[in-house]
């Protein structure tokens, strides 16, 4: 999936010799979690709102050099990654370096999301299954097979938890014969959490991205 046409670049990058005014105004006049900091051209790491309480206003950047934050994007991360720093952070605002450590712009959670929402898994089609088992009891091919042999089509899958060595597999299947795949995952000892016919995964969906849509508006 192509993120990069996302990147902005009309969003400011500061520098260590910022005053923490300067930076403070920037924060009042947005709903940004972070924003870069430069030293000479090259990134130094980022500043969070949260902190905004424990610098004078009247100081530079400089003085909290040593207690910025360090994470980022390069502009070939792939959107999973992308997704997974955002979450790892608890940030709304990803800077992206380039390859001399220049801030090329910024990734805005917003905009990421609404590209992983627009992804075929959620898009087409066809009915959810949660299934668990022990992480060392399945593959993606196995999964694989137990949907094809059932002449269903399998869409997607992915790991959606992991915990005390159980793994939790989110599966998106074709509608057809769909409580046949149900019964052999049974068979093959896969624990079912959840199955849903398409109708109540897209209503599901659509009131989870209302209330996205209505935190990030927030």
């Amino acid at each position: 999936m192509y993120i990069q046409k996302h990147l902005l670049t009309n969003i400011p990058v500061f520098t260590v010799n910022d005053s923490f005014e300067k930076i403070l105004e920037f924060f009042k006049g947005s709903t940004y979690s972070h924003i870069a900091i430069t030293e000479q051209g090259r990134f130094l790491g980022v500043f969070s709102e949260n902190d905004i309480d424990t610098i004078n206003p009247t100081s530079k950047m400089d003085a909290f050099r040593y207690d910025l934050e360090t994470f980022f994007a390069r502009k070939e991360t792939n959107w999973m990654d992308v997704l997974e720093a955002f979450a790892r952070n608890d940030a709304n605002l990803l800077p992206v370096l380039g390859q001399e450590e220049e801030v090329l712009g910024y990734y805005d959670l917003t905009d990421i999301v609404t590209v992983f929402i627009d992804i075929p898994f959620f898009t087409d089609p066809g009915s959810i299954l949660v299934v668990a088992t022990g992480i060392n009891d399945y593959s993606f091919s196995e999964i694989a097979q137990i949907v094809e042999s059932n002449n269903a089509r399998l869409i997607g899958a992915f790991i959606t938890d992991v915990q005390n060595d159980v793994v939790q597999i989110t599966i998106k299947i074709s509608t057809l014969n769909f409580n046949e795949v149900v019964q052999t995952f049974r068979r093959y000892n896969y624990h079912i959490l959840f199955g849903t016919s398409d109708d109540q995964f897209l209503e599901g969906l659509k009131q989870r991205s209302d209330y996205l849509d209505k935190y990030l508006n927030v």
